[in-house]
């Protein structure tokens, strides 16, 4: 059975990703890349579907820690024999001609008297399904793992045996020794690549970990997690095009044993501005850049197509499917690979890559020409399509419906359409822009304001709140002062709020389709504390701030939602999302020129 979620930690090297659990084992690791089908899948089902196990015998405690300002994991292992540290990295990608091969390293460090170890090495590719075809190597240094296009190399300086289709080995690690194990993937049809140094690279690793680190401009005083969130966002950019993916798992669920379990190994354009401003307010230009050229080139193409996800390269095509053979975290089933939700209308990605296209343009991002053409583009689509019912920031699948955030951030489209038009003399478009973003507000403060509940509603006609409807002060819509955004506040406070964190929404009575509950959303409750940080309620936010990296796991990592009652991280892990909203909210907390103050600073009159 796997272990809780937050007892899992991430490693990789910005093209795929691996999941190290606090008893030594590798439950989840997707090759060549994070949406690859996974060789290790116990993380979904039982050790059989994939993992490899290196751990004490003997009953032992354990500790973990990340290097400073690294992706390398360290894991302590202690018995009543000894004590032996665990070294987990993967090493930037080597990348020569076609061969793209990639490295897991695993270093067993003695430490004190000496310890027994086992070793045990399960391949199983496609999702736990496909039994490779095993053969030792020539030079009896390892092993090499077959099946289809994949292989996969096991290098070791210690006898493997096999027994009923797993790698097994046992040995002891006395004080001052280093047993290293190596893993290396490529294309099945290739030669086998000569092996890596693994303590040289160990020690590029850490170099290049620490170069990046040093980049950053953040000195407050959360500087601890903002850089574990940052080197978190990092890890899951993929490298080769600059998407960064929402999460590198799969069907983590919302809710504990619940059908909530969705991929997340792909690219929301949602996360798109907020992704923007944390890389750039923190130094990181050149991956705010390489984000910026990947949603261009994602969105690129007719304005009515544009998805609200796309594949890390920009794919589009994300076809759902069910993996019946894995029974999933905790039992909790169906494991879904793809994301059907691909297919779905949002409007507020119109708004969303309007205004990240805008606040890169503020930022001095590279000028790029046909930043404003595919702007001019989406606007004049967005002319008549804001009319039209959508399925919501929320992805829900129980129909289309007038959801007050997308019309906002349609608004958020033509606002930022008429600021970049300022000083171009285009008098006439701007006009014309400057009405339908007026039209746009004048009707979301008719339709999308309930006076009873003095909040704005999750869609038009409801009677419904929507954490969502936090961003509303925090995009421009209305000043943070203003009576009705006070009211939204204060009825996400008295309504969607579970022991002091924040829901999406109502999900004991959704009409998604799908059965109720789920755990809270950790963007929403960062949202709140932006928005109390607007409404000078400075010492409240950081109250809530604190409570909420307060849920961080012991090396840093947060996933998408917290569980209150069981007091567990539920939803897929680490998600960039949550790390994203985290960094916004310090850098609001500590910095006048912030996120919420830069997107908010030129706020709509009241209507």
């Amino acid at each position: 059975m796997p272990l809780p979620i937050e007892d899992y930690a991430l490693i990789g090297d910005c093209e795929s990703a691996a999941l190290v659990g606090r008893d030594g084992s590798i439950d989840w690791l997707c090759w060549p890349r994070f949406d690859s089908p996974a060789c290790f899948a116990a993380l979904l089902g039982a050790p059989e579907h994939g993992r490899w196990l290196i751990a004490p015998r003997d009953a032992h405690t354990a500790s973990r820690r990340y290097i400073e300002d690294t992706l390398v994991l360290e894991t302590v292992f202690t018995t009543a024999s000894g004590e032996f540290a665990l070294v987990d990295f993967m090493p930037p990608r080597s990348h020569d001609g076609d061969a793209d091969i990639s490295d897991l390293v695993r270093l067993v460090i003695g430490r004190r008297g000496k310890v027994r170890v086992d070793f045990e090495l399960i391949l199983r590719f496609d999702y736990g399904s496909a039994v490779p075809w095993v053969e030792r190597l020539p030079d009896a240094g390892g092993i090499s793992a077959v099946a289809g296009p994949d292989r996969v190399i096991v290098r070791s300086p210690r006898p493997l045996q096999g027994a009923d289709r797993r790698t097994v080995s046992q040995f002891d690690i006395a004080a001052g020794e280093v047993i290293p194990f190596t893993l290396t993937h490529q294309a099945s049809h290739l030669s086998i690549p000569p092996a890596i140094d693994p303590l040289q690279a160990r020690e590029q690793t850490i170099v290049k970990w620490r170069e990046w680190s040093a980049q950053s401009n953040y000195n407050g005083p959360w500087r601890a997690a903002v850089q574990r969130s940052l080197i978190t966002l990092k890890a899951l950019t993929y490298r080769p095009t600059g998407g960064i993916v929402a999460a590198p798992t799969t069907s983590l669920p919302e809710k504990l044993g619940g059908v909530r379990n969705w991929d997340y190994r792909y690219c929301w354009l949602r996360d798109a501005t907020l992704t923007l401003l944390a890389l750039m307010q923190t130094g990181y230009y050149e991956e705010a850049e390489h984000w910026r050229r990947w949603l261009l080139r994602a969105v690129a193409g007719s304005p009515d197509q544009m998805q609200i996800m796309y594949g890390i390269a920009g794919e589009r095509r994300l076809p759902e499917w069910q993996v019946p053979w894995l029974p999933g975290y905790e039992g909790a089933s169906p494991v879904r690979i793809g994301n059907g939700a691909a297919g779905q209308l949002q409007l507020d990605v119109y708004g969303e890559i309007m205004d990240a296209l805008y606040q890169g343009r503020q930022g001095k991002l590279q000028r790029d020409r046909t930043v404003w053409g595919l702007q001019v583009e989406l606007t004049r689509h967005l002319e008549n399509a804001w009319r039209a019912p959508d399925e919501g920031i929320w992805e829900t699948r129980g129909g289309r419906r007038h959801f007050t955030y997308s019309k906002v951030m349609a608004w958020v489209a033509f606002d930022r359409a008429v600021k970049s038009l300022e000083g171009q003399g285009i008098a006439e478009r701007a006009a014309r822009w400057a009405r339908i973003r007026d039209e746009i507000h004048a009707d979301v403060c008719r339709n999308g304001f309930d006076a009873e509940l003095n909040s704005f509603v999750q869609a038009y006609g409801g009677k419904e709140l929507d954490a969502s409807l936090l961003q509303l002060p925090l995009v421009g819509f209305l000043p943070a002062d203003d009576p009705r955004i006070r009211g939204t506040v204060a009825a996400v406070q008295r309504h969607l709020m579970v022991d002091g964190f924040v829901r999406r929404y109502d999900t004991r009575k959704t009409a998604d389709g799908l059965p109720p509950d789920e755990g809270a959303f950790l963007a929403c409750s960062f949202w709140l504390v932006d928005n109390l940080i607007l409404q000078d309620k400075r010492d409240e936010a950081a109250e809530l701030f604190e409570r909420l990296i307060g849920l961080c796991n012991d090396v840093g990592l947060l996933a998408e939602e917290y569980d209150p009652a069981a007091r567990r991280q539920v939803g897929n892990f680490p998600q960039a999302f949550s790390h994203i909203a985290l960094i916004n909210s310090a850098l609001n907390l500590t910095r006048a020129a912030s996120p919420a103050t830069q997107r908010a600073r030129d706020t709509a009159p009241a209507a």
